[in-house]
């Protein structure tokens, strides 16, 4: 662990949990902890509680738990490190000098990656005002961008090195000192299969950098100019960037969307809307809308106005989005433009002001998919009609509010040509036909979750029940009082050897060496050796141990005698299936010598 001794602890003392979770949670008290809705799931029953006496949190909605770093790194879409960083300059604390940044797969460290990327930044930027620029610049002239507008992105051009008589990047990154191993790393370099030599990954294209709230460069995308494919490239997946996890301009939007937000496609969709005055905009960085995209703007927004290309793949990115955002409680509506395909067409066409008047009449989710659904069918078509109705009646069984539903009855009742109750009595039973079914899943799903059936984190745990259950109790209350796992160890003489699932063994594992190291244990140093996930999963057993009044020597000590004798079957079965298994082998030898 490369942070020093004392320096977790001084941390959470300074960043209560309650203090830190209610900047983004309003939590109420529910006797000596608090209770709220859960950021990173939607609900409507508060599920998401504070332990603030163990300095923890745990949703008993979608299993998200840990302590404020952890807490921090979902909220804030952080890495471990990052996370830490952010809480001591809350707080005030000088980060360690030491070199605290982990090595990622790819062998380079964040820190280098962001260093790279600032000074490849600034680079191509630097190219627009050189004649090997002079194509970038004229395409960002053509679009009509201005000067400013250039430098508030920082847009750049990344020249075609292959055209050059000496290669412009690959010079000034090694002249800064960055190795090979580093571009490629950072994904700002690749190296050629046939001869081993590097070349730049970004070629002839206008770059954009993608900046986060830290106002750190932490990727790029690149747009060709001439006909080659990819139309735009974009980074791929480096210790410094997760795609499913970023969004573009959300740097410069995050001050002004509390109230709306505008997702777009592409880059210039959203340059050329903060352009027009209107510093809402984000976009999806080449992919469809994900999750944990959705979590990051419900962090920042009540609604989202979605103004992707209404054509086909458009169709279904919306229909995605919505679903998304709906999921985690942010309301959405869709921009339909008129003569134009997307946002940076309109602004050209029609200007600023003609833009926005199109976005105060955003369509409503609903009048959207509702148009959506009756254009797709032939009402004239008696078959056709009633496929449109059940598809109608369906979707108005997702409202939420029984208002709003009432009002789109009578609007459709007319549009479809059938009566109020007709429509309402469809409704009620879509409705319930669906509430029975989420019913059987969730009793499906928490069955599965109590049973460990699809458990990714512990996919061992419905192969050994018993054991898995033993061992949990054992961790649940050495996590609650982790200066008993040194006389646990002495008196029970437990070893990892005694744990059946690979997972709990991990985790017994890591708590012994933090003891060994640093003679305690903290759950802020899971971030460093876990995932999130694998973080709620242990909250889970600890949470679970401390609602219980009996967590005494007697009750470990009885955990640890089943866990032997479910390990002791668990080896009788291996080694009788070696012996069938031998068997087996000998009786098909004998087979064939016959």
């Amino acid at each position: 662990m490369a942070l020093p001794e004392g320096f977790i602890e001084e941390l959470k003392i300074r960043n209560r949990i309650e203090d830190v979770i209610s900047t983004h949670v309003t939590l109420k008290r529910a006797g000596s902890n608090m209770v709220g809705l859960c950021p990173f799931h939607s609900e409507k029953s508060p599920s998401f509680t504070v332990f603030p006496a163990t300095r923890g949190f745990y949703c008993f909605g979608c299993g998200a738990g840990g302590d404020v770093i952890t807490f921090v790194m979902k909220a804030e879409n952080l890495d471990y490190m990052d996370a830490v960083a952010y809480l001591a300059k809350r707080a005030g604390i000088e980060m360690p000098e030491d070199d605290f940044q982990k090595k990622q797969d790819s062998g380079v460290k964040k820190s280098r990656i962001l260093a790279m990327n600032r000074d490849a930044a600034r680079f191509y930027h630097s190219m627009l005002s050189k004649p090997e620029g002079a194509a970038g610049l004229s395409y960002l002239r053509s679009r009509g961008l201005s000067d400013a507008v250039i430098r508030r992105f920082g847009l750049g051009f990344a020249p075609d090195e292959f055209t050059l008589r000496s290669p412009l990047f690959l010079n000034h990154m090694h002249g800064l000192g960055y190795t090979d191993k580093e571009l490629v790393g950072g994904f700002l370099c690749s190296a050629s299969q046939k001869n081993g030599r590097l070349y730049p990954i970004f070629r002839n294209r206008v770059m954009f950098p993608v900046i986060d709230t830290q106002g750190e460069v932490i990727a790029f995308g690149g747009r060709v100019m001439d006909d080659s494919k990819p139309k735009y490239l974009n980074s791929s997946d480096t210790p410094a960037f997760k795609k499913s996890r970023s969004l573009f301009a959300l740097n410069f939007a995050r001050s002004h969307c509390a109230e709306r937000m505008i997702l777009c496609e592409g880059y210039m969709d959203v340059i050329a809307i903060h352009a027009a005055g209107i510093p809402t905009a984000v976009a999806t960085l080449g992919t469809a809308m994900t999750q944990d995209q959705a979590h990051i703007m419900a962090r920042y927004t009540k609604e989202v106005v979605i103004a992707y290309d209404m054509d086909s793949a458009g169709r279904t990115a919306a229909e995605k989005a919505i679903r998304l955002l709906d999921a985690v409680g942010v309301q959405t509506k869709i921009l339909v433009l008129d003569g134009a395909k997307d946002p940076d067409e309109y602004i050209r066409k029609k200007g600023a002001d003609a833009f926005r008047l199109r976005l105060e009449g955003s369509e409503n989710q609903f009048d959207y998919r509702c148009n959506a659904v009756i254009a797709q069918h032939n009402l004239e078509d008696f078959n056709d009609r009633l496929a449109c109705i059940a598809e109608i009646t369906a979707l108005l069984g997702t409202m939420h509010s029984d208002v709003e539903r009432e009002v789109y009855i009578g609007r459709l009742s007319e549009k479809l040509g059938v009566s109020r109750e007709s429509l309402k009595n469809d409704i009620q039973r879509s409705k319930k036909k669906k509430e029975i079914l989420q019913k059987k899943e969730e009793t499906k799903r928490m069955y599965e979750v109590t049973a460990g059936i699809g458990d990714r984190i512990n996919p061992d745990k419905m192969k050994y029940r018993s054991a898995a259950a033993a061992e949990e109790t054992i961790l649940g209350i050495l996590l609650l009082y982790p200066e008993r796992i040194a006389v646990s160890v002495a008196q029970n003489h437990l070893t990892e050897e005694d744990f059946v699932t690979a997972f709990n063994q991990r985790v017994f594992t890591y708590l012994q060496q933090c003891i060994k190291e640093h003679s305690r244990f903290d759950m802020g140093y899971l971030g460093e050796a876990f995932s999130e996930a694998e973080i709620g999963c242990i909250t889970k057993m600890m949470v679970e141990r401390a609602s219980l009044t009996e967590n005494g020597d007697t009750v470990l000590s009885d955990a640890v005698q089943r866990l032997r004798a479910e390990a002791g079957k668990v080896k009788r079965n291996a080694e009788n299936a070696t012996i069938e298994d031998i068997d087996e082998i000998m009786r098909r030898k004998r087979a064939s010598l016959t």
